[in-house]
């Protein structure tokens, strides 16, 4: 197993550079990179941005002047024409646009070993002390969501596979059908008309992780108060989420309770708690457990997405979106490469839980 977990923690570094290099050249090529956005901002009228790349001042007020006298030039930037090509070259070397893609990408790289994303373009702050500021409220909304979906999920799944076909295993799936199809931002609105002062009652809070005097509190109400604000967007992403995961749990043990080894322990005069977890319920999750990696990724960066905007929880999914959306590049990559590091190592947990579900499974023994 040492040597499996060695040979997978290698492969790590080049599927990471893999990722990294393909998203890098597809956001370089993307159009309205930082440049474009701050040009964007100064054809705006915005004085900060231009006062801070002119020095401020009389250099501000030089500035503005040579863009008047400056007759239209052509530029690979869009909004360029009309503006000194000086302070456009200015503009480039403070984003790093100056060198090269493949320097820029390389400087990128040396840089991630040592987890140094670097400052954001637009917030005036460290990537990395933006990712730990944004981590709480994700990892708050992933770990909840996670730990709730698979205690309802799997009991149900296995008590549906138990009674299937019966009125219980039909009504049950009515009800989980309908909350697979609605998606998760739409229970959320439905959430707060009900209980979070839209049209009936009041009493959850809309906005926020905990209230502005969780400082003031003792810890009791501390945790009370995180859970208060908890509760609603946690709700939302389980009743869309625990649908799947309940249809798979159903069908594995559906599956397993049909083979010969089930019969005969049953012949023997086992009990059926002891069948179904004695025997069963080992081989059954091995494929639940399986998929586990891609539910934590998509509860985690995904899912809760939408469900950060919509109760104003400041997380990772929200960071990452903005960015992208401003062409914040150190945020981009910063938040890809903490994801993509996060995801690997959730593949790996996977196959570690493999072993410690069976350990009849033995990785040394797997070819490549």
């Amino acid at each position: 197993m040492i040597t499996y977990l060695l040979r997978r923690l290698l492969l790590i570094i080049p599927t990471l550079f893999g990722i990294m290099v393909i998203n890098f050249i597809i956001i370089q090529a993307a159009p309205g990179g930082p440049v474009e956005q701050m040009l964007a901002k100064i054809r705006g009228a915005n004085v900060d941005a231009t006062a801070r790349l002119t020095g401020g001042g009389a250099d501000m007020s030089q500035g503005f002047e040579q863009f008047g006298e400056s007759s239209l030039s052509e530029s690979k930037y869009r909004g360029a024409q009309g503006l000194d090509p000086e302070f456009v070259a200015k503009l480039e070397k403070m984003f790093g646009f100056d060198k090269p893609p493949l320097e820029r990408f390389v400087m990128m790289m040396k840089n991630y070993i040592t987890f140094n994303f670097g400052e954001s373009y637009f917030k005036d702050r460290s990537v990395i002390g933006l990712i730990l500021e944004k981590l709480p409220v994700s990892i708050s909304i992933g770990l909840w969501t996670t730990l709730l979906v698979y205690l309802i999920s799997i009991p149900l799944g296995i008590r549906k596979a138990v009674l299937d076909g019966s009125p219980f295993d039909i009504w049950s799936s009515s009800i989980i059908i309908v909350g697979y199809a609605i998606p998760g931002f739409l229970f959320a609105i439905l959430l707060i008309v009900l209980f979070a002062g839209g049209s009936f009652w009041s009493i959850f809070p809309l906005r926020g992780l905990v209230s502005d005097n969780w400082h003031e509190l003792n810890w009791g109400w501390k945790i009370l108060d995180y859970l208060w604000h908890m509760t609603l967007p946690i709700t939302a992403l389980v009743i869309s989420g625990f649908a799947s995961l309940t249809f798979l749990t159903k069908n594995s043990f559906l599956e397993e309770i049909n083979k010969q080894y089930v019969l005969t322990a049953r012949a023997k005069g086992l009990t059926q708690h002891r069948v179904l977890f004695g025997h069963v319920f080992r081989n059954a999750m091995l494929i639940v457990i399986a998929g586990m990696p891609a539910a934590l990724l998509h509860i985690f960066f995904a899912g809760s997405l939408l469900i950060e905007v919509i109760f104003s929880l400041d997380g990772l999914g929200l960071l990452g979106f903005e960015s992208a959306i401003n062409r914040d590049y150190p945020v981009v990559f910063g938040t890809l490469y903490v994801f993509t590091l996060i995801g690997l190592f959730l593949h790996i947990l996977g196959d570690l839980t493999y072993t410690f579900v069976d350990p009849r499974i033995d990785f040394e023994k797997r070819v490549g």
